[in-house]
Formats: C-alpha cells, sequence, structure tokens
C-alpha cells in the first residue's frame, strides 16, 4: 500500500467506529461524502484490500497497443534513426498516420536504443591544454561586458589580454562595445607597449571569424593581423581559452571592487587606471614562464598601425571616377592619372574617429563626399548590437523626459515664468 491509501485506511476505520462523521472524512480525504460510503462498504467487506485501487496492475485505457508501438518503433529504425523524438512524432503522423505523443514516442525510442536522454549522455570531455613556454608565444583576448562601474556609470566592455605561458594580464581596455574599431584601438595599444606577438587566442565572434556562407573570406581584424605578420588561432568551445574565460569571473569580481574604491565611473578614467590594477594583479597571482624568452617582436619599418588598424574594403572606379560604398558615394578629382584607372580597384580606409581616405596603389587622392538616394544593406557587427539597444533605450529616456515637459499642466509652466520674472527683477533690482 503506499502512504496515501494507508492515510486513507486511517480515516475510513476511524469513520467505521463512529469517531468522525462522514463530512469530516471527506474533507480530510479530499472525496465525497457518498465516496467515503463506497470505501466503508468496501473497507467492511475486504478489509484493507478495499481501500487499494482496484485499476492497479491493470493496463490503462489509453495505453497504446502493442502492434501501433512496435509499427512506429520499425518505421522510426528504418526512416528516422537520426531525428530527434519531436521531429519524428511530426513525421509518423504527416506520412504514415502514426499518431502519437512525442513523449510517448521518446520513451520508446529510449527502450529500442534510437535516443539517449539528456541525463544519460556524456558530458563533452575538454583534456587540458600545456602552457606555451614563452611570453608572448600566445596571448588569449576576450571582451566581457559587465556593470563594471555598477550604478555609477552605464554598462560597457572589457577587452582583456593575457598571456598563456604566466597568466600575465598583458592589457586592459574598456570600451562601449565589443566591436572591430574597440579591439583595433585595445591591440594598436597592446603593441605599442609590448610588441607584435606571435599569436592571439579568441572565440569564433563575428570580429574574428567571418559569419558570411565562404567563411575563408577573412574579417577585418584577420586581414589586419595577417599584415602584421600574427595569427590568429580561433577556439572550438569556451572551455578551450578557459584562461581567459577564468580571469573575466575573477575582474568581475575583484576589479568591480577596486573601481568603486577609486571612485571610478567613465570609460575614460578607467582606461587611464587600470594599469596601476594589472601590475598589483600580476605581482600577486602571475607565475614563472617555463622559458625567460620574450617572443615579442617589433614593429617592421613598413608596419603603419593606423593604416593597417582601420576598416578597409575594395571598391572598382567607375567611369565618372566615382565609388560606391554603403549609403555614400565618393567623388575622386578630375585627373588625368585617376582616368587611366577607371575600373582598378580602390582602397577605402575608414577610421574610427569616421576619417574616411581612398587609395589606388599605395597612394591617396583627395575625394568629395555625396550621399547616396539608395542605401544599400546595413553591416552590424554581432557584437555590437549591446549598444545599439543601449543607444535606443537613451534615445527614448530623452523623448519621454521631453514629452513629460511638454505636457505639464498649463499653471504648473506659468508658475514657473514667473518665479523667473520675479528673480529677474530681483537681480536687476540688485545691480541698481
Amino acid at each position: 500500500m503506499t502512504m496515501q491509501e494507508l492515510e486513507r485506511a486511517k480515516v475510513i476505520e476511524a469513520y467505521a467506529q463512529g469517531e468522525i462523521k462522514s463530512a469530516v472524512a471527506a474533507l480530510r480525504l479530499g472525496i465525497t461524502t457518498r465516496q467515503v460510503r463506497r470505501l466503508h462498504e468496501r473497507f467492511a467487506e475486504a478489509g484493507l484490500e478495499g481501500i487499494i485501487s482496484r485499476r492497479r496492475g491493470k493496463p490503462s485505457n489509453n495505453q497504446l497497443s502493442s502492434g501501433t508501438a512496435q509499427k512506429a518503433v520499425q518505421i522510426v529504425r528504418e526512416h528516422y534513426s537520426d531525428f530527434g523524438p519531436t521531429l519524428a512524432c511530426e513525421k509518423l503522423a504527416q506520412r504514415h498516420d502514426l499518431i502519437l505523443s512525442k513523449e510517448k514516442l521518446r520513451q520508446l525510442m529510449i527502450e529500442a536504443g534510437l535516443w539517449t536522454p539528456r541525463d544519460a549522455r556524456q558530458a563533452p570531455l575538454h583534456q587540458p591544454r600545456e602552457r606555451r613556454a614563452c611570453v608572448g608565444e600566445l596571448v588569449q583576448l576576450d571582451g566581457s561586458r559587465h556593470p563594471w562601474f555598477e550604478q555609477r556609470g552605464a554598462e560597457c566592455v572589457l577587452l582583456v589580454y593575457v598571456d598563456d605561458a604566466t597568466g600575465r594580464i598583458l592589457h586592459l581596455h574598456f570600451a562601449q562595445t565589443e566591436s572591430t574599431f574597440s579591439y583595433f584601438q585595445a591591440t594598436r595599444e597592446y603593441i605599442e607597449r609590448h610588441g607584435k606577438p606571435l599569436a592571439f587566442y579568441a572565440d569564433r565572434a563575428a570580429v574574428f571569424r567571418s559569419a558570411a556562407a565562404n567563411r575563408r573570406a577573412p574579417t577585418q581584424f584577420q586581414r589586419a593581423l595577417d599584415e602584421l605578420a600574427i595569427t590568429l588561432i580561433c577556439a572550438n568551445s569556451p572551455q578551450a581559452k578557459g584562461r581567459v574565460e577564468r580571469l573575466n569571473r575573477t575582474l568581475q569580481d575583484r576589479l568591480v571592487k577596486e573601481l568603486r574604491m577609486a571612485g571610478i565611473s567613465s570609460i575614460e578614467a578607467a582606461n587611464k587606471w587600470c594599469g596601476q590594477f594589472v601590475e598589483t594583479y600580476n605581482r600577486q597571482f602571475a607565475r614563472a614562464p617555463r622559458s625567460q624568452l620574450d617572443v615579442h617582436t617589433p614593429l617592421r619599418a613598413g608596419d603603419d598601425l593606423e593604416r593597417i588598424l582601420a576598416l578597409r574594403e575594395t571598391r572598382k572606379l567607375s567611369m565618372k571616377l566615382t565609388v560606391q560604398h554603403g549609403a555614400r558615394q565618393y567623388l575622386l578629382e578630375d585627373q588625368p592619372e585617376l582616368r587611366a584607372l577607371v575600373g582598378q580597384p580602390v582602397a577605402i580606409h575608414t577610421y574610427a574617429d569616421g576619417r574616411v581616405e581612398l587609395r589606388v596603389d599605395g597612394k591617396r587622392y583627395q575625394h568629395a563626399t555625396l550621399e547616396s538616394p539608395h542605401a544599400g544593406p546595413i553591416e552590424v557587427d554581432s557584437k555590437s548590437i549591446h549598444y545599439a539597444v543601449d543607444q535606443l533605450g537613451a534615445a527614448g529616456k530623452k523623448r519621454r523626459n521631453n514629452n513629460h515637459r511638454k505636457n505639464r499642466p498649463a499653471a504648473v509652466n506659468a508658475k514657473g515664468v514667473r518665479a523667473a520674472k520675479t528673480a529677474s527683477a530681483q537681480k536687476q533690482a540688485r545691480s541698481r
């Protein structure tokens, strides 16, 4: 007997002995008084066995017939062996007129070995990787969006560069969003301070890996690193770059509190201050590398970081000496040498401050900007969507505040006008 049935037997026995009335027994058991009398009759005839449900051990009225179950399993094994229960259930109904619930089919597939329940699946194994031997041999980088300034400032992104060999923080850079331009700026600061590492190790975000159908096409960040002779490695899982992921969690605890104690609440102030935190952190937590060799390399003579770390796209020069780029059309000066270059590729360099340069074979040409009446598709970096949402929210808040001021009662506005006039008159009287 179940615990519920034992409790039911105690109540019915108390009712049979006259200790409680049928209404009280019904209230305790959550049934009607008529059902209480029926249970009393069965208890009087068969004792405790009369309390046990008579349907125990009998098949359900809604039970699927064994023939239908076998047929469903056979069809799934022959045609849908790699389908999940939900999709297989849909196909059985659409193509074979077999109506089953997806849960029932899931149970049948588990019994037949065609499906593994989630709790029985083996978690993927991520074995540890040996640290690199030298400083600068591999630098892990990642962006962490977090309320770094708590309630004192807007949420922003911290770009983290950590050395794989030592666990040292090599660079921190705060930015509004995790975009190509923010990585360009942070990487430029990193190279100017440490030199060029052999390789960067990052995730598969759109900044590092092309999201287009042709994944061989390099991103702007990949193209820039190729020109600087720096290898970019994209990790296949978050666990593969666990050192920078764990560091992000540590910074979200320690760095937030350090920023609070330093009274810093803006990106500009944080970027000026964070070098102090990096020195303190590295003294306490960095480890010695296996090799004392630092493999960072200096910039080559032709490495122009400003030009390399900029957005660059190529368009053909038209017969009218114009170049179409997005929603803008650039008009080059009418020069004989440019007429000879019609149909040739023009490199369009876009900088973080909005400047645009047009270059042909490395030579820069002056241009005028014309707005195009037919704007092309807008390319949005997947990492910048948070910043766009923040900007929209700020604009909406500003509009609501303006509407609130406009919709104030006339009496309130008149009162404010009178107060302003009175203050002005008093000021003039004092000046006399």
